[in-house]
Parts: C-alpha cells; structure tokens; sequence
C-alpha cells in the first residue's frame, strides 16, 4: 500500500511542476530580472510565512498538525533580515502583499484557525519545497545579484539548525506517513496541498504581470 507521504507527493506533482515552472520563476532564474523582481518575490513570501508561524503556539499541542512544528524550520526572522538588506531598515513600511498574496496567506491563517490537517498540508507544501528547490534559487540569487554566499539577502533558503536535510525530510516524511487521520481526511490534505500549489502559482502569476520581460 502506498504511503501517505508518496501519495501527497504524486498526487501534487503536477502542480509542483506548474510552480516550479511560472514564467516568473523561470525569468528570476534565469537572469532576466533585476534584483526588485526578487525583492519584491521576498516580501510576498513574508506575508505566506507570517501567516504560517504566527499561530504555532496554539499548533504545537494539536495531535495532528503538533508533531510538524519544528522551530528549526521557522523562516520569518531570515526573511526579515532578508528584506532589511533587500530593501533598508525601514521595509516595513514598504511592503505590500499582492491580492493573490492575500489570498493565500488568509487561506493558510484559516487552516491553521480552524482546520489543523489542512494547516500541514501548507506548512508541507512550503518548508518541504524551500529545503529542496529553495537552493537552486539561492545559488542563482548569489550569482546573479551577487550576495554573499549563505548571506544577507538569501538568509530565507540557508536552514543554519538543519545539519542534515535528507535526513531532515526523511524524518518528515516518516510524520506525514503516521499523520492521525482516516483516509477520507487523508484526501481533504492531498486536496488542500493542489491548493497551495495553486494558490502559490497564482502569486507567481501576479508577480509575473507586474515584471513582464518587455518584448
């Protein structure tokens, strides 16, 4: 029988793909974009990741989304240095989050509120994916804007209290498989994750309208 863990990584793969593969996502990395666009991508995922880590006390003692609070995990203070760099001491008066990014940060606010399975399905999507793909964006970032290695700038993709990150997610993954839930629930997860991806390629969307590439 197919565990859990395999099963909510096949059945979003596509949407993993569509991410991955934004016009937006695909400009940034390949050069195409000044430092703002990146800049700019920087300050949506703050909202995402406010929305994820504020409620985590509360998260910490549920029975299904408790065990996948790893503070190691928690990324909003390397963002915030991140955007000092990116945008001065004063970005918080800058900032903005686009519709889309809205969107998603509220639907993840209401998970963590009112749904705590649904709260792992983002929290999967999101950390999961940064461990992983973040670090062709770092990589990229460096050479492409010049940050220094692992520094100011790219602090959200260098996960400095995780020594090991394929046993990390291994780990992780061994917590998706033992997730107490009946398999009716274990679908309403699978579905919740296509809708993080959704709602993350709709923020690629939006970003890719306000930098087009000018033809």
């Amino acid at each position: 029988m197919e565990s859990f863990s395999t099963l909510i990584r096949t059945a979003s793969h596509e949407q993993h793909v569509e991410a991955e593969t934004s016009t937006f996502m695909s400009d940034l990395l390949g050069g195409r974009l000044g430092v703002d666009a990146y800049a700019r991508y920087t300050e949506q995922l703050w909202f995402v990741y406010e929305a994820l880590e504020t409620g985590t006390e509360q998260l910490a003692s549920d029975p299904v989304a408790g065990p996948f609070i790893h503070p190691e995990l928690f990324r909003l203070a390397s963002l915030e240095r991140d955007l000092a760099h990116l945008r001065g001491p004063d970005w918080r008066s800058g900032v903005s989050a686009l519709p889309a990014t809205r969107a998603y940060a509220d639907r993840v606010r209401e998970c963590a509120r009112d749904w705590p399975a649904g709260y792992v399905a983002h929290h999967y999507t999101r950390y999961l994916g940064d461990l992983s793909g973040g670090q062709i964006i770092r990589d990229k970032a460096e050479k492409t804007w010049g940050f220094t290695r692992k520094g100011d700038g790219v602090r959200f993709y260098v996960f400095e209290e995780i020594a090991n990150p394929a046993a990390f997610k291994r780990g992780y993954r061994e917590l998706l498989d033992g997730v107490r839930a009946d398999d009716l629930e274990k679908q309403r997860i699978v579905a919740e994750c296509k809708k993080a991806f959704a709602l993350n390629t709709a923020v690629f969307r939006a970003l890719g309208e306000e930098f087009p590439l000018s033809a």
